[in-house]
């Protein structure tokens, strides 16, 4: 790699595990591996006095220090309430997923000899505003220029794209993790990654199917012992089982049935698992995912696509012999495997891979044509084919990369937002409802507006509420939709009724959405970038910031 260009990581930072990646000097993507020597790190994290434990060894530690370790993290980023003491000190999600990334982020370095110090993050593509402001912060916490969040099933379609096709094709991602479950449709071409639609419940994964046999266990402890006791209450239990369930879900992938223990308050019960008993209490599960994916697929209808050519399987999670089963029964087609566990961090490296090199190219042609790097990414469109070839075949000479490599940067990533965007207003039945700008699944970025008005003579101000929602309808009741920030416009004196207020909403690659209302009469206006107070920030994210260099992770 060329010393000027700076290597940009890609990190797959999730519910149960998180992996880190980056693309070799033959243009390969590379799961690094840890300091245990695994390519994937457990997502638990262990308060261990004056120093934070992350990986395997806060998983074990959990059994005997339970209130002093942190698991599923991940379904609480962008939770205002959500807060783990420790030691007389309050952390947030955003933070404990800080040490998460550091200690992946700092073993790669140890395995490579190279600072990591760019790095784009994957998050579920059923993220909201909230949840991706909190994975953003969580990396700025850990000391890394966050250059991008992307979509986990864009990323592995990065991926798949990358390693096993050049031809067109629409594929079906579905993504079931150990805590998220997302389902995609994408449209891989020679010049453009598309993402069609995406869904799926950032609170639907492997996990839930571990807490159904930590409950059949329950049961079973309460059939043998005769009592009615709710065993889960003693955290040492819980802990236990909760391991046991996990690892009893990984042997039922291979074999008919396992054999688990339970001790409990003296007393200890051996259960026998059977996988037709396991597939039954979780049936209902599986059957949610398929009703998100034909969901999507009716998304997709709309928008023309009536028909795809692979179902992908990603997450680990999918190695459950019954999801396979489920998805050959219910779209009459083989899924495909595909890296289930690293495609997802692969995908966001050959992303940060193709940022860079595009960085890089974007600087050559702005020299060759003496022109500012910011013309040139801003009009790049307009630039000359013959300076775009030259710079390209400049690059790959520099860098030792391919000329198809180099090209291959400037294939577009085309997504979708996974949410609708909207203001709260008074309908013709004078019912409070939000009215959608930017519907869920248009292609991003997106710039929208609506003009609205002002209900009595007048009026001194207009309050813009403005929500955020999981349904694609224009109209959505309050209780449907989710408050995610206000703006106030301050009127001039004497406005009829009916005065119109023109609002616009642009919402980034990102998931940033920034809102401008303005008043006509004297085009007043106010412009808001929805920064919500749900993640960490100010005094404690300074704080948070501080006390992760002071705090070592291992």
């Amino acid at each position: 790699m060329a010393e000027n260009m700076k290597r940009v990581f890609g990190i797959d930072l999730g519910t149960t595990y998180s992996s880190i990646a980056y693309v070799d000097e033959f243009g390969k993507a590379v799961v690094l591996p840890n300091a245990e020597n695994e390519r994937v790190t457990p997502s638990v994290v262990f308060f261990d006095g004056g120093s934070i434990v992350v990986g395997d060894v806060a998983k074990e530690s959990a059994k005997l220090y339970p209130n002093e370790v942190v698991s599923f993290v991940k379904r609480s980023m962008g939770e205002p309430n959500f807060v783990f003491e420790y030691d007389k000190k309050a952390y947030r999600a955003e933070e404990i997923s800080s040490f998460i990334l550091r200690k992946v982020a700092q073993d790669a370095e140890a395995k490579i000899g190279e600072k990591v110090t760019d790095v784009v993050i994957t998050c579920p593509a059923y993220f909201g505003i909230n949840e991706r402001e909190a994975t953003r912060i969580a990396g700025e916490i850990a000391g890394f220029n966050v250059r991008q969040i992307i979509n986990e099933p864009t990323a592995a379609a990065i991926a798949y794209g990358a390693a096993e096709t050049h031809e067109s094709r629409v594929v079906l991602v579905y993504d079931l993790g150990g805590g998220t479950f997302d389902i995609t449709m994408i449209d891989i071409q020679p010049e453009a990654i598309q993402v069609i639609c995406t869904g799926g419940d950032h609170n639907l994964g492997g996990k839930d199917w571990d807490d159904r046999i930590v409950n059949y266990l329950v049961e079973e402890f309460q059939r043998v012992t005769g009592g009615n006791e709710d065993i889960l209450e003693d955290a040492d239990t819980w802990q236990d089982l909760q391991l046991s369930a996990e690892k009893a879900k990984k042997i039922l992938s291979q074999r008919e049935k396992v054999p688990i223990s339970i001790t409990h308050g003296g007393e200890r019960v051996k259960v026998e698992l059977a996988r037709s008993k396991f597939e039954d209490i979780t049936r209902d599960l599986l059957e949610r995912t398929v009703s998100l994916t034909n969901g999507i697929l009716e998304d997709a209808r709309k928008k023309g696509y009536s028909t795809f050519d692979d179902i992908i399987l990603v997450g680990g999670s999918t190695r459950m012999p019954q999801v396979g089963e489920k998805i050959r029964k219910a779209f009459k087609m083989e899924p495909r495997v595909f890296d289930p566990d690293e495609a997802v961090a692969k995908g966001a490296a050959i992303f940060g891979w193709k940022l860079s090199i595009n960085d890089e190219l974007v600087k050559r042609v702005a020299a060759r044509t003496n022109k500012s790097v910011e013309e040139v990414d801003t009009n790049w469109t307009e630039v000359a084919k013959e300076d775009v070839d030259a710079a390209t075949r400049e690059m790959a000479r520099d860098t030792g990369y391919t000329v198809p490599a180099v090209e291959s940067s400037l294939v577009k990533i085309k997504d979708v937002t996974s949410k609708s965007f909207g203001v709260m207003v008074t309908n013709a039945d004078n019912e409070e409802m939000v009215f959608n700008i930017i519907q869920r699944n248009s292609p991003v970025p997106v710039n929208a507006r609506d003009t609205f008005y002002t209900a009595v003579e007048n009026q001194k101000m207009v309050l813009i509420r403005i929500h955020e929602s999981e349904t694609s309808d224009e109209w959505v009741p309050p209780v449907n939709a989710v408050e995610i920030g206000t703006a106030v416009l301050h009127l001039p004196g004497g406005l009829p009724s009916e005065t119109p207020v023109d609002l616009s909403f642009s919402l980034n690659r990102e998931g940033r959405l920034k809102v401008t209302a303005t008043e006509s009469s004297e085009s007043r206006a106010v412009h808001v970038t929805i920064e919500t107070t749900s993640v960490i920030g100010g005094r404690d994210l300074a704080e948070a910031k501080a006390r992760s260099q002071q705090l070592k992770v291992h």
